[in-house]
């Protein structure tokens, strides 16, 4: 099977051969190992029609039973006969992101290249693993996430709250991870390459349900290279986990708090340029103009008087600047994300935490 990127070295090339399968890339045609990690929690009805659809461009599959009360992974030992996958289990419930944080350690381990994340609920294709994996070996991007958002037949059909409530996460995901051009942020088909994945500080990221905005938090403060990669949303008759009301709030302080370390981080100690000026005097206007002119507003009512236009003008000047500059900080930082891509620059076999 083979596939085309823009990069003129890049042809894709799958080869099976024994028990597994291995992807080559361009001139220098170096076996790469593709792995794939699954998550499973209340997935036995779907985890062995997924296992089924995976094909012989994987070299290895982890199905990480994350203490589930169905043993999923007694399942997968009991009736799977393919010799790529291995059951790994959690002695306790870790979530989503503690489940595919320990697929991740055990595909890096075994000497994997690339590690695509599929949930087992049969709600993310298989068959499109190799549009995940193409941009990474091809050396174009780092990490890629599937957009359902890109085909407008299938949005148009989606129920207005989920549109509406995807769009404010989006939005606030773009403030706290840089990656102003990224959408459907809380999908969890992705792919990673292994030293991007090695390089990760595990105990800082998510477990649960905010996993997802936590990994593009966390690869966005190492300049990653991330790819939205266009799929079909898929619903069946699997029950989610994730309930709206009672993750948003978790959702809202997690990414405030990961707004704050980024604007920390990257616009004042690894870094201090024209566009960290910009943010501080454009909130230190802003702020003054909003301070004053409001007191000034409250004195002409309780006095009822009206301000004076130099009054005004004190006011209003500061503000007008003070937007100014948070708009030129804003246009900054959405070009600012990186453009190369930082697995070749990566060691090949770090210590994995």
């Amino acid at each position: 099977m083979t596939s085309e990127s823009t990069a003129p070295s890049a042809r894709l090339t799958f080869i099976h051969g024994g028990d597994s399968s291995e992807l080559t890339t361009g001139s220098s045609a170096q076996p790469k190992r593709i792995a794939v990690v699954i998550p499973s929690y209340k997935v036995t009805r779907h985890i062995m029609s997924v296992l089924a659809r995976i094909g012989p461009e994987v070299s290895a599959i982890y199905v990480v039973d994350d203490c589930c009360p169905d043993q999923s992974g007694a399942l997968v030992e009991k009736e799977c006969r393919d010799p790529r996958v291995k059951v790994l289990r959690n002695p306790v419930n870790l979530g989503v992101g503690g489940a595919v944080m320990t697929g991740y350690r055990a595909a890096i381990a075994d000497g994997c290249d690339c590690i695509v994340k599929i949930d087992g609920d049969g709600q993310m294709s298989p068959e499109l693993l190799p549009r995940f994996v193409a941009p990474i070996l091809a050396g174009t991007a780092d990490y890629t996430k599937g957009n359902r958002f890109y085909h407008i037949e299938d949005v148009v059909t989606m129920p207005r709250v989920r549109l509406f409530g995807n769009a404010v996460l989006s939005f606030m995901n773009k403030m706290s991870s840089g990656y102003w051009r990224v959408f459907d942020p809380t999908n969890g088909y992705t792919a990673i390459s292994a030293p991007l994945a090695a390089s990760l500080p595990y105990e800082k990221i998510s477990n649960r349900y905010f996993f997802e905005s936590d990994m593009l938090f966390r690869v966005g403060l190492m300049q990653a290279v991330v790819e939205d990669i266009p799929m079909r949303a898929v619903y069946g008759d699997e029950q989610s986990n994730l309930k709206i009301t009672r993750i948003l709030p978790q959702f809202l302080k997690g990414h405030l708090r990961n707004l704050m370390k980024r604007i920390g981080y990257e616009y004042f100690l690894r870094d201090f340029s024209v566009a960290s000026i910009e943010l501080v005097l454009g909130c230190m206007l802003a702020l003054f103009a909003l301070i004053f002119g409001s007191v000034e507003w409250w004195k002409s009512v309780m006095s009822n008087t009206p301000a004076s236009s130099g009054t005004v003008m004190l006011a209003a000047l500061p503000l007008i600047l003070g937007v100014q500059f948070l708009l030129s900080f804003l246009s900054y930082d959405i070009r600012a994300r990186g453009q190369s891509v930082i697995s070749k620059r990566l060691p090949k076999n770090p210590d994995v935490r």
